[in-house]
């Protein structure tokens, strides 16, 4: 588990290049070579653009760490449940 925490703050920083948030270029970079194994649409960039807006709770148009674990948990969940057979539930 230790080496999963590590690889999910690395990717982040080695995307954002070491500052406090990916602007949507390079959020969509991440998703598209990070995250194309366990997402839909990871090649269209409206689906990634429409992500990141929901994603930004502080609307600056960028993804910071905080937002960016909200994903991580969100895709974590979503493969938890997918695997113990549970249905996926939207939340707004």
């Amino acid at each position: 588990m230790e080496s999963a925490i590590k690889t999910v703050v690395t990717t982040f920083l080695q995307s954002s290049r070491g500052k406090e948030n990916l602007d949507s270029k390079t959020f969509q970079k991440l998703i598209q070579k990070q995250l194309c194994g366990v997402m839909e649409d990871t090649n269209s960039s409206s689906a990634i653009k429409e992500m990141q807006r929901g994603l930004d709770e502080n609307k600056d148009g960028k993804v910071s760490f905080q937002e960016y674990l909200t994903l991580i948990g969100y895709i974590a969940s979503s493969i938890s449940q997918s695997k113990t057979g549970q249905q996926t539930t939207t939340t707004s």
